[in-house]
């Protein structure tokens, strides 16, 4: 009676098995129709192949319960809503995605790594925090994943060299350790009808002696913004300038999301300076952190770091609404698009879609906008080699404290929301481009007119200069908390600018000498050199064919630059 027994239930179960296989694919096929159409890289057949592979692939974990966490984007809202429950459907394994603020996904990742029990299966976080991966090896190193432990869940048509930001998740010892989820640049943003405007133009180059156009560097950037700053446009007075002021987390992304190195902060580099990086952290060879003060050799205090932060203190009194001073991040991002702004430094490109929203000021009647994207403009001490603005990368990241089994369930879905199949969708949705076949997809091309010269931008060589926080930060979390206390005293009034970036150089110096003294990241953890001053650390900079720290430039305030943007786009084609 018991062999009897086993036996049916092993026919119940192999008959169960074979029709959950054949429904996943039935269930992946209903997704393919309503869902991706032609809206992918992959034709139908490929797009078929693909997901079979996971619903095949899926099997030994279906029926686990499965969390992940992202801060909540409109990219990882889609995820969340729509590609999750997908996933679930066609693998069985169910997928629940939370959305979260950013602050609390690296408090979840933190709690995890410092306890060692699982909170999360895997996580979308910045790769800001790639040095603080790598440095405490808590964090698995996906190419060893893939090729060991996870290489039965790995897609073969996972194609990591599509991945547009691979450069950034990957750690000096060459190996990657986070995946790209999504990922968007901060750039310029200006009125393209104001600019085009025959009296502006004429009045500008009458009071100036160049041409209005997008400015290649700062000093042009400051008499466009001084030009616009209370003249009447459309009927109503507007501002040459925005961002904001207000002591709160967010501005500390405000300036490491690389604004010193706009200034021309650090050494060159592509994807970061070596061996001074933007936040003016100094590695030696061992890539180890040495210092953050110019007296270490480092450039948080140094002459472009400072000039960086008066400027941005400048313009904001000048030339901004009064109100900016004490906004948060969140709060000034809609601003430009309510028609008062001519120019914006500094605007992230996640927020393309509520720019180009039916019936704004800043949008005509056929739904084109009125505004375009361009690459930033540098200050006096930037020299060609630098990056040049930030691009942020939610990326998927593995704890080691994650058990194999949960950790490969997570890799499945991490890779279903960044497969060929899906991302053109996602893509559209998003707006967060990480793979450069989904870039050159016809779609863009189609869609790129009413997108402000985003999709040309992409697909630009100037792409390259932005990047993420690099490699030489040792524990983002810790030092980046420092930013917005710092900057937020300067912000206020309460210290001048030199003051203010002396002090978030010493406290950050506190962390990598309190990382040094625990030796908790071994022989890759930092090591404080000796103390100079400036003087000595420029020779020594040159002397290895480096630049930072840089002397102070006399005269801060360059012969303007500009450049016609359409003749940009058509340089950029070329």
């Amino acid at each position: 009676m018991r062999t009897r027994l086993l036996t049916t239930t092993t026919a119940l179960a192999l008959l169960f098995g074979a029709g959950n296989a054949w429904a996943g694919m039935d269930e992946a096929k209903a997704f393919l129709d309503k869902e991706i159409g032609d809206m992918s890289t992959l034709d139908r057949a490929g797009q078929e192949k693909e997901m079979q592979w996971f619903v095949d692939a899926a099997k030994p974990f279906a029926g686990m319960d499965i969390k992940v966490v992202s801060e909540t984007i409109t990219t990882h809202e889609y995820e969340s809503k729509t590609l999750a429950k997908a996933f679930t459907d066609i693998t069985g394994i169910k997928i629940t995605h939370d959305l979260i603020g950013e602050g609390d996904v690296v408090e979840k990742l933190q709690t995890q790594m410092q306890s060692g029990e699982n909170v999360y299966d895997a996580y979308i976080n910045d790769s800001d925090l790639i040095g603080t991966h790598w440095r405490y090896q808590q964090a698995r190193s996906l190419t060893d994943w893939m090729t060991n432990e996870g290489k039965d869940v790995t897609n073969p048509e996972l194609d990591i060299d599509d991945f547009i930001g691979k450069s950034f998740t990957t750690a000096p010892d060459g190996k990657l350790y986070q995946l790209p989820d999504q990922q968007f640049a901060n750039l310029y943003w200006f009125r393209y009808d104001w600019f085009n405007d025959e009296k502006n133009k004429a009045d500008f180059k009458a009071k100036y002696g160049y041409d209005l156009g997008v400015p290649v560097n700062w000093s042009a950037y400051e008499d466009i913004a001084e030009f616009f700053t209370g003249r009447e446009v459309d009927g109503k007075k507007v501002y040459g300038h925005m961002d904001y002021g207000k002591k709160d987390p967010s501005l500390g992304w405000r300036f490491t999301d690389a604004w010193l190195s706009m200034a021309g902060n650090g050494d060159k580099g592509i994807p970061n300076g070596k061996p001074v990086d933007e936040w003016g952290i100094k590695v030696d060879a061992n890539s180890r952190p040495v210092g953050s003060c110019v007296a270490r050799g480092g450039d948080t205090n140094g002459p472009a770091a400072v000039y960086s932060i008066q400027k941005y203190l400048d313009w904001m009194k000048a030339y901004a609404p009064a109100a900016a001073q004490g906004m948060t991040f969140s709060e000034s991002g809609p601003v430009p698009s309510q028609g008062e702004v001519a120019q914006q430094m500094f605007t992230y490109t996640a927020f393309t879609a509520d720019f180009v929203k039916p019936g704004l000021p800043v949008v005509n009647e056929d739904g084109t906008p009125k505004w375009r994207f361009a690459p930033s403009p540098h200050g006096v001490y930037w020299k060609d080699g630098m990056k040049l603005g930030y691009q942020d990368a939610g990326s998927w990241t593995l704890l080691k404290s994650t058990p194999d089994d949960r950790a490969k369930a997570a890799w499945l879905y991490a890779q279903f929301v960044t497969s060929k199949t899906v991302d053109v969708k996602k893509s559209h949705v998003g707006l967060t481009f990480i793979r450069q076949s989904t870039l050159d997809h016809k779609s863009f091309t189609d869609r790129a007119p009413k997108l402000g010269g985003l999709i040309e931008f992409y697909r630009s060589p100037a792409r390259l200069q932005w990047s993420p926080t690099g490699t030489n930060v040792p524990d983002y979390p810790k030092l980046a908390q420092l930013w917005w206390q710092a900057i937020g005293d300067a912000s206020s009034g309460a210290k001048s600018a030199q003051e203010a970036m002396d002090s978030l150089c010493s406290e950050q110096e506190k962390v990598l000498g309190r990382l040094e003294k625990s030796g908790v990241q071994g022989d890759i953890g930092p090591k404080l050199a000796e103390e100079h001053d400036l003087a000595y650390w420029n020779a020594d900079a040159v002397k290895n064919g480096n630049l930072a720290p840089q002397l102070k430039v006399e005269n801060e305030k360059e012969k303007p630059q500009t450049i016609n943007y359409d003749e940009l786009v058509k340089s950029w084609n070329k």
